[in-house]
Protein backbone atom coordinates (compact mmCIF):
# COMPACT_ATOMS: atom_id res chain seq x y z
CA UNK A 1 0.00 0.00 0.00
CA UNK A 2 1.10 3.17 -1.32
CA UNK A 3 1.38 5.99 1.72
CA UNK A 4 1.97 10.16 1.13
CA UNK A 5 5.49 9.51 2.15
CA UNK A 6 5.77 6.46 -0.09
CA UNK A 7 4.58 8.35 -3.20
CA UNK A 8 6.40 11.66 -2.21
CA UNK A 9 9.90 9.41 -2.46
CA UNK A 10 9.35 8.08 -5.70
CA UNK A 11 7.15 10.96 -6.97
CA UNK A 12 10.55 13.44 -6.21
CA UNK A 13 13.21 12.17 -8.55
CA UNK A 14 10.29 11.48 -11.38
CA UNK A 15 9.37 14.84 -11.28
CA UNK A 16 12.96 16.15 -11.38
CA UNK A 17 13.58 13.84 -14.61
CA UNK A 18 11.30 15.22 -16.33
CA UNK A 19 11.56 19.20 -15.65
CA UNK A 20 15.26 18.58 -16.58
CA UNK A 21 14.20 17.59 -20.16
CA UNK A 22 11.77 19.92 -20.52
CA UNK A 23 12.13 22.19 -23.25
CA UNK A 24 11.32 25.79 -21.61
CA UNK A 25 12.05 28.73 -23.57
CA UNK A 26 13.81 31.34 -22.38
CA UNK A 27 15.09 29.73 -19.50
CA UNK A 28 19.21 29.17 -18.84
CA UNK A 29 20.04 25.67 -17.94
CA UNK A 30 20.92 26.82 -14.80
CA UNK A 31 17.77 28.09 -14.05
CA UNK A 32 15.93 25.11 -15.40
CA UNK A 33 18.38 22.99 -12.75
CA UNK A 34 16.94 24.91 -10.03
CA UNK A 35 13.46 24.33 -11.05
CA UNK A 36 14.11 20.94 -11.32
CA UNK A 37 15.43 20.45 -8.13
CA UNK A 38 13.17 23.14 -6.10
CA UNK A 39 10.30 20.89 -7.69
CA UNK A 40 11.68 17.76 -6.15
CA UNK A 41 12.66 19.17 -2.53
CA UNK A 42 9.19 20.76 -2.48
CA UNK A 43 7.39 17.31 -2.68
CA UNK A 44 9.66 15.68 -0.70
CA UNK A 45 8.55 18.60 2.05
CA UNK A 46 5.14 18.53 1.31
CA UNK A 47 4.94 14.62 1.92
CA UNK A 48 7.34 14.52 4.25
CA UNK A 49 8.79 11.78 2.62
CA UNK A 50 12.38 12.35 4.28
CA UNK A 51 12.73 14.22 7.54
CA UNK A 52 12.14 17.89 6.51
CA UNK A 53 15.41 18.76 7.86
CA UNK A 54 17.28 15.88 5.90
CA UNK A 55 15.27 17.13 3.18
CA UNK A 56 16.78 20.40 3.40
CA UNK A 57 20.02 19.53 2.74
CA UNK A 58 19.43 18.38 -1.09
CA UNK A 59 20.67 21.42 -2.27
CA UNK A 60 24.25 21.09 -1.00
CA UNK A 61 23.79 17.76 -3.42
CA UNK A 62 21.63 18.81 -6.63
CA UNK A 63 22.61 22.18 -7.13
CA UNK A 64 26.31 22.24 -7.44
CA UNK A 65 25.46 18.69 -10.07
CA UNK A 66 23.57 20.40 -12.10
CA UNK A 67 25.24 23.10 -12.66
CA UNK A 68 22.14 25.03 -10.59
CA UNK A 69 24.52 26.52 -8.52
CA UNK A 70 28.25 26.23 -7.23
CA UNK A 71 28.86 24.32 -3.90
CA UNK A 72 30.31 27.28 -2.40
CA UNK A 73 27.57 29.76 -2.63
CA UNK A 74 25.25 26.78 -1.78
CA UNK A 75 26.46 25.63 1.27
CA UNK A 76 27.61 29.36 2.63
CA UNK A 77 24.22 29.88 3.00
CA UNK A 78 23.77 27.27 5.29
CA UNK A 79 25.65 29.48 8.17
CA UNK A 80 24.22 32.82 6.97
CA UNK A 81 23.81 35.60 9.99
CA UNK A 82 20.20 35.31 10.22
CA UNK A 83 20.80 31.51 11.11
CA UNK A 84 23.29 32.65 13.86
CA UNK A 85 20.78 35.14 14.77
CA UNK A 86 18.38 32.35 15.41
CA UNK A 87 21.73 30.30 17.55
CA UNK A 88 21.80 32.81 19.84
CA UNK A 89 18.55 33.65 20.14
CA UNK A 90 17.67 29.66 20.53
CA UNK A 91 20.68 29.11 23.69
CA UNK A 92 18.75 31.89 25.14
CA UNK A 93 15.64 30.47 25.04
CA UNK A 94 17.05 27.30 26.80
CA UNK A 95 18.80 29.24 29.43
CA UNK A 96 15.21 30.44 30.22
CA UNK A 97 14.01 27.11 30.27
CA UNK A 98 16.81 25.16 32.10
CA UNK A 99 16.31 27.38 35.78
CA UNK A 100 12.16 27.75 35.20
CA UNK A 101 12.10 31.42 34.68
CA UNK A 102 9.30 30.93 31.92
CA UNK A 103 7.14 29.13 34.38
CA UNK A 104 7.26 32.09 36.88
CA UNK A 105 6.46 34.46 34.05
CA UNK A 106 4.06 32.70 33.03
CA UNK A 107 2.12 32.06 35.93
CA UNK A 108 2.50 35.62 37.52
CA UNK A 109 0.90 37.21 33.99
CA UNK A 110 -2.45 34.90 34.73
CA UNK A 111 -2.61 35.89 38.27
CA UNK A 112 -2.03 39.65 37.54
CA UNK A 113 -4.77 40.05 34.71
CA UNK A 114 -7.11 38.28 36.75
CA UNK A 115 -9.10 34.83 37.89
CA UNK A 116 -12.47 34.92 36.12
CA UNK A 117 -12.74 32.21 33.69
CA UNK A 118 -12.77 34.89 30.82
CA UNK A 119 -10.04 36.25 32.30
CA UNK A 120 -7.87 33.36 32.97
CA UNK A 121 -8.58 32.43 29.10
CA UNK A 122 -6.97 36.26 28.38
CA UNK A 123 -4.30 35.52 30.82
CA UNK A 124 -3.21 32.51 29.61
CA UNK A 125 -3.37 33.53 25.67
CA UNK A 126 -0.70 36.97 27.31
CA UNK A 127 1.47 34.54 28.68
CA UNK A 128 1.91 32.20 26.41
CA UNK A 129 2.14 34.55 23.44
CA UNK A 130 4.72 36.59 25.52
CA UNK A 131 6.84 33.34 26.00
CA UNK A 132 6.40 32.79 22.29
CA UNK A 133 7.58 35.87 21.45
CA UNK A 134 11.43 34.38 22.83
CA UNK A 135 10.83 30.66 22.56
CA UNK A 136 10.11 28.00 20.45
CA UNK A 137 6.17 27.31 20.06
CA UNK A 138 6.26 23.93 21.01
CA UNK A 139 8.09 24.33 24.13
CA UNK A 140 5.17 27.24 25.14
CA UNK A 141 2.67 24.64 24.82
CA UNK A 142 4.13 21.81 26.31
CA UNK A 143 4.46 24.32 29.32
CA UNK A 144 1.62 25.92 29.39
CA UNK A 145 -1.03 22.80 29.19
CA UNK A 146 -0.29 21.00 31.94
CA UNK A 147 -0.84 24.56 33.92
CA UNK A 148 -3.70 24.55 32.35
CA UNK A 149 -4.78 21.02 33.05
CA UNK A 150 -4.39 21.70 36.53
CA UNK A 151 -6.17 24.60 36.59
CA UNK A 152 -9.47 23.26 34.92
CA UNK A 153 -9.44 20.32 37.17
CA UNK A 154 -9.08 22.26 40.06
CA UNK A 155 -12.31 24.07 39.03
CA UNK A 156 -14.13 20.63 38.30
CA UNK A 157 -13.45 19.92 42.02
CA UNK A 158 -15.59 23.03 42.66
CA UNK A 159 -18.49 22.37 40.51
CA UNK A 160 -21.57 21.31 41.80
CA UNK A 161 -24.66 22.08 39.13
CA UNK A 162 -26.07 21.23 35.74
CA UNK A 163 -25.18 24.68 34.24
CA UNK A 164 -21.84 24.82 36.00
CA UNK A 165 -20.85 21.37 33.72
CA UNK A 166 -21.67 23.23 30.51
CA UNK A 167 -19.96 26.31 31.31
CA UNK A 168 -16.94 24.25 32.56
CA UNK A 169 -17.01 22.19 29.20
CA UNK A 170 -17.17 25.84 27.42
CA UNK A 171 -14.53 26.89 29.90
CA UNK A 172 -11.96 24.01 28.89
CA UNK A 173 -12.20 24.06 24.88
CA UNK A 174 -11.60 27.64 25.08
CA UNK A 175 -8.75 27.78 27.49
CA UNK A 176 -7.32 24.60 25.31
CA UNK A 177 -7.53 26.38 22.23
CA UNK A 178 -6.37 30.27 23.63
CA UNK A 179 -3.01 28.07 24.24
CA UNK A 180 -2.49 26.69 20.97
CA UNK A 181 -3.59 29.83 18.81
CA UNK A 182 -1.74 32.19 21.03
CA UNK A 183 1.75 29.92 20.58
CA UNK A 184 1.27 30.61 17.31
CA UNK A 185 0.44 34.32 16.96
CA UNK A 186 3.06 35.18 19.71
CA UNK A 187 5.43 34.17 17.22
CA UNK A 188 4.45 36.32 14.72
CA UNK A 189 5.63 39.24 17.02
CA UNK A 190 9.53 38.95 17.20
CA UNK A 191 12.11 38.08 14.05
CA UNK A 192 12.81 35.11 16.55
CA UNK A 193 9.62 33.87 17.44
CA UNK A 194 9.12 31.86 14.16
CA UNK A 195 11.39 30.39 11.58
CA UNK A 196 9.32 32.14 8.79
CA UNK A 197 9.97 35.37 10.25
CA UNK A 198 13.79 34.98 9.96
CA UNK A 199 13.73 33.06 6.22
CA UNK A 200 11.94 36.21 4.85
CA UNK A 201 14.16 38.50 6.78
CA UNK A 202 17.68 36.55 5.24
CA UNK A 203 15.66 36.09 1.85
CA UNK A 204 15.19 40.07 1.66
CA UNK A 205 18.70 40.09 2.40
CA UNK A 206 19.63 37.97 -0.28
CA UNK A 207 17.79 38.76 -2.68
CA UNK A 208 17.27 42.45 -2.51
CA UNK A 209 20.31 43.29 -0.43
CA UNK A 210 17.80 44.86 2.17
CA UNK A 211 18.14 43.98 5.80
CA UNK A 212 14.70 43.70 8.07
CA UNK A 213 16.18 44.76 11.61
CA UNK A 214 14.46 43.29 15.03
CA UNK A 215 12.94 46.41 15.34
CA UNK A 216 11.56 46.79 11.50
CA UNK A 217 9.85 43.45 12.53
CA UNK A 218 8.80 44.03 15.77
CA UNK A 219 7.41 47.89 14.91
CA UNK A 220 4.98 45.60 12.44
CA UNK A 221 4.89 42.26 14.23
CA UNK A 222 4.20 42.77 17.74
CA UNK A 223 0.68 45.58 16.97
CA UNK A 224 -0.36 42.96 14.49
CA UNK A 225 -0.05 40.21 17.37
CA UNK A 226 -1.82 42.10 20.01
CA UNK A 227 -5.05 42.75 17.80
CA UNK A 228 -5.10 39.72 16.53
CA UNK A 229 -4.68 38.11 20.33
CA UNK A 230 -7.58 40.17 21.02
CA UNK A 231 -9.94 39.09 18.60
CA UNK A 232 -8.95 35.68 19.03
CA UNK A 233 -9.86 36.08 23.09
CA UNK A 234 -13.24 37.97 22.09
CA UNK A 235 -13.43 34.82 19.39
CA UNK A 236 -13.09 32.12 21.79
CA UNK A 237 -14.70 33.06 25.14
CA UNK A 238 -17.38 34.99 23.48
CA UNK A 239 -18.51 34.07 20.60
CA UNK A 240 -17.24 29.79 20.01
CA UNK A 241 -17.55 28.84 23.53
CA UNK A 242 -19.57 31.60 25.61
CA UNK A 243 -17.33 31.61 28.93
CA UNK A 244 -18.88 32.98 31.84
CA UNK A 245 -17.42 35.70 33.26
CA UNK A 246 -18.06 35.06 37.16
CA UNK A 247 -14.97 33.89 39.22
CA UNK A 248 -13.18 31.11 38.45
CA UNK A 249 -13.77 28.84 41.76
CA UNK A 250 -10.56 26.94 42.25
CA UNK A 251 -8.34 28.35 39.62
CA UNK A 252 -6.87 31.36 41.77
CA UNK A 253 -5.93 28.50 44.51
CA UNK A 254 -4.33 26.44 41.68
CA UNK A 255 -2.48 29.60 40.48
CA UNK A 256 -0.91 30.78 43.70
CA UNK A 257 -0.18 27.01 44.99
CA UNK A 258 2.01 26.82 41.74
CA UNK A 259 3.80 30.14 42.71
CA UNK A 260 4.13 29.43 46.07
CA UNK A 261 6.31 25.88 44.98
CA UNK A 262 8.83 28.26 43.43
CA UNK A 263 9.45 30.09 46.34
CA UNK A 264 11.26 33.02 45.88
CA UNK A 265 13.12 34.37 42.49
CA UNK A 266 16.59 32.38 42.53
CA UNK A 267 19.98 34.05 41.57
CA UNK A 268 19.82 32.03 38.41
CA UNK A 269 16.48 33.43 37.12
CA UNK A 270 17.35 36.98 38.00
CA UNK A 271 20.43 36.32 36.20
CA UNK A 272 18.94 34.76 33.26
CA UNK A 273 16.40 37.87 33.66
CA UNK A 274 18.74 40.30 33.08
CA UNK A 275 20.71 38.77 30.15
CA UNK A 276 17.62 38.59 28.78
CA UNK A 277 16.46 41.98 29.20
CA UNK A 278 19.37 43.30 27.80
CA UNK A 279 18.92 41.08 24.47
CA UNK A 280 15.82 42.03 23.81
CA UNK A 281 16.46 45.68 24.46
CA UNK A 282 19.80 45.63 22.58
CA UNK A 283 17.99 44.79 19.89
CA UNK A 284 14.97 47.24 20.03
CA UNK A 285 17.43 50.01 20.55
CA UNK A 286 20.26 48.67 17.92
CA UNK A 287 19.24 50.70 14.81
CA UNK A 288 18.62 54.01 16.24
CA UNK A 289 20.99 54.09 19.45
CA UNK A 290 23.83 51.66 18.99
CA UNK A 291 25.03 52.12 15.98
CA UNK A 292 25.78 55.68 16.75
CA UNK A 293 28.61 54.38 19.29
CA UNK A 294 29.27 50.74 17.21
CA UNK A 295 29.07 51.14 13.90
CA UNK A 296 29.24 47.24 13.22
CA UNK A 297 26.92 45.95 15.70
CA UNK A 298 23.81 43.91 14.46
CA UNK A 299 21.14 41.99 15.54
CA UNK A 300 23.27 38.26 15.36
CA UNK A 301 25.87 40.18 17.17
CA UNK A 302 24.11 41.25 19.61
CA UNK A 303 22.30 37.60 20.03
CA UNK A 304 26.11 35.59 19.90
CA UNK A 305 26.77 38.13 22.74
CA UNK A 306 23.87 37.24 24.89
CA UNK A 307 24.49 33.51 24.47
CA UNK A 308 28.02 33.53 25.32
CA UNK A 309 27.44 35.81 28.52
CA UNK A 310 25.46 32.81 29.32
CA UNK A 311 28.64 30.57 29.49
CA UNK A 312 30.04 33.11 31.33
CA UNK A 313 28.08 33.70 34.40
CA UNK A 314 28.33 30.82 37.31
CA UNK A 315 24.77 29.91 39.12
CA UNK A 316 24.81 29.44 42.90
CA UNK A 317 25.71 25.63 42.28
CA UNK A 318 29.65 24.74 42.29
CA UNK A 319 31.39 24.43 38.86
CA UNK A 320 27.92 24.84 37.06
CA UNK A 321 27.23 28.25 35.05
CA UNK A 322 23.98 29.95 33.82
CA UNK A 323 23.91 27.81 29.96
CA UNK A 324 26.54 24.71 29.64
CA UNK A 325 27.38 23.04 26.47
CA UNK A 326 25.03 19.85 27.20
CA UNK A 327 22.52 21.84 27.72
CA UNK A 328 22.95 24.12 24.81
CA UNK A 329 23.46 20.70 22.32
CA UNK A 330 19.31 20.46 22.71
CA UNK A 331 19.18 23.28 19.76
CA UNK A 332 17.14 22.50 17.54
CA UNK A 333 19.44 21.80 14.72
CA UNK A 334 16.89 20.83 12.21
CA UNK A 335 15.40 24.23 11.82
CA UNK A 336 18.98 25.98 11.65
CA UNK A 337 19.16 23.03 8.25
CA UNK A 338 15.62 24.28 7.30
CA UNK A 339 16.71 27.50 7.26
CA UNK A 340 19.67 27.15 4.92
CA UNK A 341 17.87 25.07 2.97
CA UNK A 342 15.25 27.54 1.99
CA UNK A 343 18.28 29.99 1.87
CA UNK A 344 20.07 28.14 -0.40
CA UNK A 345 16.31 27.75 -3.36
CA UNK A 346 16.46 31.51 -2.45
CA UNK A 347 19.90 32.11 -3.68
CA UNK A 348 19.91 29.79 -6.31
CA UNK A 349 16.41 31.54 -7.72
CA UNK A 350 18.09 34.86 -8.34
CA UNK A 351 21.72 33.44 -9.23
CA UNK A 352 20.77 31.07 -12.02
CA UNK A 353 17.66 33.98 -13.76
CA UNK A 354 14.61 31.55 -12.57
CA UNK A 355 14.01 34.32 -10.73
CA UNK A 356 13.57 36.37 -13.82
CA UNK A 357 12.06 33.70 -16.11
CA UNK A 358 9.08 33.44 -13.93
CA UNK A 359 8.58 37.34 -13.59
CA UNK A 360 8.16 37.32 -17.05
CA UNK A 361 5.63 34.37 -17.25
CA UNK A 362 3.75 35.90 -13.63
CA UNK A 363 3.52 39.26 -15.53
CA UNK A 364 0.10 38.71 -17.28
CA UNK A 365 -1.17 39.25 -13.31
CA UNK A 366 -0.75 42.87 -13.61
CA UNK A 367 -4.31 43.20 -14.89
CA UNK A 368 -5.75 42.14 -11.49
CA UNK A 369 -5.38 44.81 -8.69
CA UNK A 370 -2.23 44.13 -6.16
CA UNK A 371 -5.30 44.69 -3.17
CA UNK A 372 -6.85 40.96 -4.51
CA UNK A 373 -3.57 39.15 -5.21
CA UNK A 374 -2.73 40.25 -1.78
CA UNK A 375 -5.41 38.83 -0.33
CA UNK A 376 -5.61 35.53 -2.56
CA UNK A 377 -1.77 34.82 -1.70
CA UNK A 378 -2.77 35.09 2.30
CA UNK A 379 -6.01 33.15 1.85
CA UNK A 380 -3.76 30.27 -0.30
CA UNK A 381 -1.02 30.17 2.44
CA UNK A 382 -2.87 29.92 5.01
CA UNK A 383 -5.00 26.78 4.25
CA UNK A 384 -2.25 25.39 2.35
CA UNK A 385 0.23 25.83 5.58
CA UNK A 386 -2.96 23.70 7.02
CA UNK A 387 -1.31 20.15 5.54
CA UNK A 388 2.20 21.51 5.07
CA UNK A 389 4.95 23.09 7.11
CA UNK A 390 4.90 26.65 7.49
CA UNK A 391 8.60 26.52 6.98
CA UNK A 392 8.46 24.76 3.82
CA UNK A 393 6.09 26.94 2.33
CA UNK A 394 7.69 30.01 3.21
CA UNK A 395 10.81 28.85 1.68
CA UNK A 396 8.97 27.85 -1.67
CA UNK A 397 7.20 30.63 -1.81
CA UNK A 398 8.66 33.81 -0.91
CA UNK A 399 11.50 33.22 -4.01
CA UNK A 400 8.12 32.96 -5.91
CA UNK A 401 6.33 35.87 -4.81
CA UNK A 402 9.89 37.63 -5.29
CA UNK A 403 9.68 37.56 -9.09
CA UNK A 404 5.92 38.02 -8.87
CA UNK A 405 5.90 41.51 -7.03
CA UNK A 406 9.18 42.26 -9.72
CA UNK A 407 7.08 41.52 -12.66
CA UNK A 408 3.51 43.19 -11.58
CA UNK A 409 5.39 46.03 -10.34
CA UNK A 410 4.84 46.13 -6.89
CA UNK A 411 7.34 46.20 -3.47
CA UNK A 412 7.59 42.73 -2.85
CA UNK A 413 7.88 42.80 0.83
CA UNK A 414 3.79 43.17 0.90
CA UNK A 415 3.00 39.52 -0.80
CA UNK A 416 6.16 38.16 0.87
CA UNK A 417 5.76 39.80 4.51
CA UNK A 418 1.91 38.63 4.42
CA UNK A 419 2.95 35.13 2.90
CA UNK A 420 5.41 34.59 5.84
CA UNK A 421 2.78 35.69 8.32
CA UNK A 422 0.00 33.73 7.03
CA UNK A 423 2.07 30.35 7.41
CA UNK A 424 1.98 30.58 10.46
CA UNK A 425 -1.59 31.26 11.01
CA UNK A 426 -3.09 27.62 10.67
CA UNK A 427 -5.36 27.44 13.15
CA UNK A 428 -7.55 24.26 11.87
CA UNK A 429 -6.00 20.77 12.01
CA UNK A 430 -3.91 18.74 14.76
CA UNK A 431 -1.09 18.18 11.84
CA UNK A 432 -1.29 21.92 11.15
CA UNK A 433 1.05 23.23 13.60
CA UNK A 434 2.76 21.21 17.10
CA UNK A 435 0.96 23.75 19.21
CA UNK A 436 -2.16 22.39 17.75
CA UNK A 437 -1.33 18.91 18.25
CA UNK A 438 -0.29 19.04 21.46
CA UNK A 439 -3.77 20.79 23.05
CA UNK A 440 -5.84 18.35 20.71
CA UNK A 441 -3.93 15.61 22.85
CA UNK A 442 -5.24 16.81 26.09
CA UNK A 443 -8.74 14.71 24.70
CA UNK A 444 -11.10 17.82 25.58
CA UNK A 445 -11.24 19.05 21.97
CA UNK A 446 -12.93 17.15 19.13
CA UNK A 447 -11.82 17.24 15.95
CA UNK A 448 -15.23 19.30 15.17
CA UNK A 449 -14.19 21.55 17.79
CA UNK A 450 -11.06 22.33 15.98
CA UNK A 451 -11.87 22.33 12.53
CA UNK A 452 -15.12 24.80 13.46
CA UNK A 453 -12.96 27.32 15.70
CA UNK A 454 -9.68 27.52 13.65
CA UNK A 455 -11.74 27.57 9.95
CA UNK A 456 -13.04 30.91 11.32
CA UNK A 457 -9.84 32.17 12.74
CA UNK A 458 -7.93 31.17 9.66
CA UNK A 459 -10.47 33.75 7.76
CA UNK A 460 -10.51 36.24 10.74
CA UNK A 461 -6.51 36.24 10.86
CA UNK A 462 -6.37 36.46 7.06
CA UNK A 463 -8.23 38.97 6.98
CA UNK A 464 -6.87 41.61 10.15
CA UNK A 465 -3.04 40.71 8.37
CA UNK A 466 -4.52 42.34 4.94
CA UNK A 467 -5.44 45.23 6.84
CA UNK A 468 -2.28 45.44 8.34
CA UNK A 469 -0.56 44.81 5.46
CA UNK A 470 -2.26 46.66 2.75
CA UNK A 471 -2.86 50.37 4.96
CA UNK A 472 -0.22 49.73 8.05
CA UNK A 473 2.91 48.20 6.22
CA UNK A 474 3.81 51.12 3.92
CA UNK A 475 3.49 53.22 6.87
CA UNK A 476 5.92 51.44 9.52
CA UNK A 477 8.21 50.56 7.13
CA UNK A 478 8.12 53.77 5.12
CA UNK A 479 7.64 52.37 1.83
CA UNK A 480 5.30 52.16 -1.26
CA UNK A 481 3.59 49.10 -2.38
CA UNK A 482 3.13 49.89 -5.14
CA UNK A 483 6.40 50.93 -6.88
CA UNK A 484 9.05 47.51 -7.26
CA UNK A 485 12.44 49.51 -5.79
CA UNK A 486 14.80 47.64 -6.41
Amino acid sequence: MFTKEKLGLFAGPIAFVIIQNLSLVGLPSAGQAILASTTWIAIWWITEALPMSATALLPIILFPLTGGMDIETTTTTYYSPLIMLFLGGFVIAIAIERWNLHQRIALNIIKAIGTNSSRIVLGFMVATAFLSMWISNTATALMMLPIGLAITHKMGEFQNQRNDRKALTNFKKSLMLAIAYSASIGGMATLIGSPTNAIFSAVSVKMFEQEITFFDWFSFGFPFAIILLFIGWVYLTKIAFRTQAGQAKGAKEEIDNNLRSFGKMSYEEKMVSLVFAFTATAWILRSFVLELFLPGINDTVIAIFGALILFVIPSKVKGVNLMDWESASKLPWGILILFGGGLAIAVAFRQSGLALWLGEKLSSMEQFHFALILFVVIIMVNFFTEITSNVATAAVMLPILASLSQSIGVHPFGLMMGASIASSCAFMLPVATPPNAIVYSSSLLSMDDMVRSGFWMNIISSCVLFFFIYYLLPFILEIDLMVYPF
